[in-house]
């Protein structure tokens, strides 16, 4: 096991998710491990930019991880729809990714592995993600400008590459394909790119194609999302070439499961997905816990306070 496991949270939730459902995730990539650095990201900035996959935890550590928390969740009366690799980092990095979901299979629950899509071009990335039943690829843009603008790459990394490695998956993949588009005003959300993005996105042929703009707080500051106009106007542009587009652009509910146990559901939760103070708040009254608990983390320095469009969000402080 990598060093930086200690303290490390496999799975956590189940979360909302309006794509999955009830959706139990998997963190099997420590803070912060990606081949991006998106100003956008609600995990915060990239300290280890990476395009190199090696092992992280074993298959039978994130198996042993998975069905414990499974089983507290059914014990506090959750359910489960999916099983998802959404880490604090690309999920592709993990070397043994393709081991792991085919040691959860005996669980019977579908599993999910939400990519940035950069490793693609490698045929045994490919491979690995195959196992999967679902796959959700992040084209933000085709434009090399927006690109590196936007997501904020690894030096190796290439845009026309990175594309072809998409169409080669697309191909061949036989579970459930989705694409995410994060739209960032006056980065990739004008007409030209936008069609450009649809256009590619039309030959690989996603189950459905999503739209998003940032509601939570972001790696880098003053990101702002598209406004409803641009938003409105990418959907159309999509549906022209797509038989489905839908928008991400609203909180969530305030379903988020728990364990019985409110420390490490708040640290499990909040390192990869910030949550409104209700939603804590929620998720305390269900755990049978109080605000105390909150303050204590503050005080510890486990979680961190951020603000965005006047909302307040706990975060998990993750090493830097």
């Amino acid at each position: 096991m990598d060093s930086d496991s200690q303290e490390h949270h496999i799975a956590f939730g189940p979360i909302p998710s309006r794509r999955l459902g009830q959706s139990l995730g998997i963190n099997h990539i420590p803070a912060k491990t990606c081949s991006y650095g998106c100003r956008y990201c609600q995990v915060g900035p990239t300290t280890h930019r990476s395009v190199e996959p090696r092992e992280f935890f074993p298959p039978e550590e994130i198996l042993r991880a998975v069905s414990e928390h499974l089983r507290k969740v059914r014990e506090s009366g959750g359910h489960v729809d999916y099983l998802s690799f959404v880490p604090d980092g690309e999920p592709t990095l993990d070397s043994r990714l393709g081991e792991s979901i085919r040691a959860l299979r005996p669980l019977g629950i579908p599993i999910a592995v939400i990519t940035n899509a950069t490793l693609l071009w490698r045929e045994e990335v490919r491979a690995r993600l195959a196992e999967a039943d679902l796959v959700s690829v992040k084209v933000d843009t085709v434009d090399e400008g927006a690109w590196r603008r936007v997501d904020r790459p690894h030096g190796a990394l290439s845009l026309p590459v990175i594309l072809q490695g998409i169409r080669d998956f697309a191909r061949t993949f036989h579970g459930k394909l989705y694409s995410d588009t994060m739209l960032i005003a006056g980065a990739n959300d004008d007409e030209g790119r936008v069609t450009a993005t649809a256009d590619f996105l039309a030959e690989i042929h996603p189950h459905t194609a999503y739209l998003a703009v940032p509601v939570r707080p972001t790696a880098a500051s003053a990101v702002r999302g598209a406004d409803a106009a641009a938003l409105a106007r990418a959907r159309a542009i999509f549906l022209e070439r797509l038989p489905r587009a839908e928008v991400l652009a609203g909180h969530e509910t305030q379903d988020f499961a728990h364990s019985g146990d409110a420390r490490s559901d708040l640290l499990a939760i909040t390192a990869v997905h910030p949550m409104r103070e209700v939603a804590v708040r929620r998720l305390l009254a269900e755990d049978h816990s109080d605000w105390g608990l909150v303050e204590t983390l503050l005080a510890e320095g486990a979680l961190e306070v951020l603000e965005r469009d006047g909302l307040r969000f706990y975060r998990r402080r993750l090493p830097r």
